[in-house]
C-alpha cells in the first residue's frame, strides 16, 4: 500500500512540475565574455520570480550572435555597440532592433610616466590602437582630453589625417590594441580599451589619467545595447528583462566588479 501511495505521489509531483515548467518563459540570451555573464546572472536572479528563465548562450566569435538572433536560435543578445550593430544590420539585412541601451565600455588614457594629462610635453608620444574602429574612437578621446582637435566631429572613424590641430606636436603611435599596455613605459601615455586594461590589472577608476565619458561623443555609436528581432521588440517579457538589467543592482556590479570600466547610460 505504501508503495502505491509513493508511486501516486511521484506521478502527481511530476505532473505538477511539468505544469509549472509550461508556465515558465525560457529566454535565450547571447553574450560574449565573462563580464557579460556576471552581469546577466544578476538579471537572471531578478526575473526568476516572474516566470522568466534566462538561458545564457556564450559565443566566441563576434559575427555569430546577430546571425543566431536573426535566425531565431536565441531571443536576445548583448555584446555590441551601435557602430557594430548598425553595420551588421545594414550589410547583412538582419531584421533586428535595439531595445535598450546598457553602457559605455570606457576607453581611458593611462600612463606610467605622468599623473596628469596637463603634464604632456612638446613631441611626447601617445599610443593608440591601429584598427579603424578603436583607433578612430581613441582620437575622439584625445580630442575630449584637449590634446588634439579634429577637422570634423561627425566622422565616425577619424584617422590621423583628420587631425586639425596638434599644438604640442604629439607623436601618435598606432599599434595593435592588445599590445598597447606593454608600451606604457616607453610613451607619455596611451589610450587603452577597457577589456585590455582590466586584463592587465589596471583599475579604470584609479589608474587612468583621463576618463572616457558618454558626453565625449556626439552620437550613440559606442554605446552598448540589447537587441531583439524587430518583430519581437515590444515583447512584454523582454521589457521586464530590460527593466531588470537597467537596475541599481547592475550599476553596483559595474562599479564593484569592473572598477568603473562600464558606465551606465540609462
Amino acid at each position: 500500500m505504501k508503495k502505491i501511495i509513493l508511486f501516486l505521489f511521484s506521478i502527481m509531483l511530476f505532473i505538477s512540475c511539468s505544469n509549472t515548467d509550461k508556465n515558465v518563459n525560457v529566454i535565450k540570451v547571447g553574450y560574449i565574455g565573462e563580464s557579460d555573464r556576471v552581469i546577466w546572472e544578476e538579471v537572471k536572479r531578478q526575473v526568476s520570480n516572474d516566470n522568466i528563465k534566462i538561458e545564457l548562450i556564450s559565443f566566441g566569435d563576434y559575427l555569430l550572435p546577430n546571425q543566431a538572433l536573426n535566425d531565431g536560435d536565441i531571443d536576445l543578445n548583448n555584446f555590441q555597440h551601435y557602430a557594430f550593430f548598425n553595420n551588421e544590420v545594414e550589410t547583412k539585412g538582419y531584421q533586428l532592433t535595439a531595445i535598450a541601451d546598457t553602457c559605455l565600455a570606457a576607453m581611458n588614457i593611462y600612463s606610467d610616466n605622468i599623473t596628469n594629462i596637463n603634464q604632456l610635453k612638446e613631441r611626447d608620444k601617445i599610443a593608440i590602437p591601429n584598427d579603424p574602429s578603436n583607433g578612430g574612437r581613441a582620437l575622439k578621446v584625445l580630442e575630449a582630453a584637449g590634446i588634439i582637435k579634429l577637422k570634423d566631429k561627425s566622422i565616425q572613424n577619424p584617422v590621423l589625417k583628420d587631425i586639425k590641430e596638434n599644438p604640442l606636436n604629439i607623436e601618435i603611435v598606432e599599434v595593435d590594441a592588445g599590445s598597447i599596455y606593454s608600451l606604457l613605459p616607453d610613451v607619455a601615455c596611451a589610450v587603452i580599451n577597457c577589456n585590455f586594461a582590466l586584463n592587465f590589472g589596471l583599475n579604470p577608476d584609479t589608474d587612468s589619467i583621463f576618463k572616457d565619458n558618454p558626453t565625449n561623443y556626439n552620437d550613440k555609436n559606442y554605446i552598448n545595447l540589447i537587441a531583439s528581432r524587430t518583430e519581437d521588440k515590444d515583447n512584454p517579457i523582454y521589457k521586464r528583462i530590460v527593466e531588470a538589467y537597467q537596475s541599481d543592482e547592475v550599476k553596483e556590479i559595474y562599479n564593484k566588479d569592473f572598477k568603473g570600466a562600464y558606465i551606465a547610460v540609462w
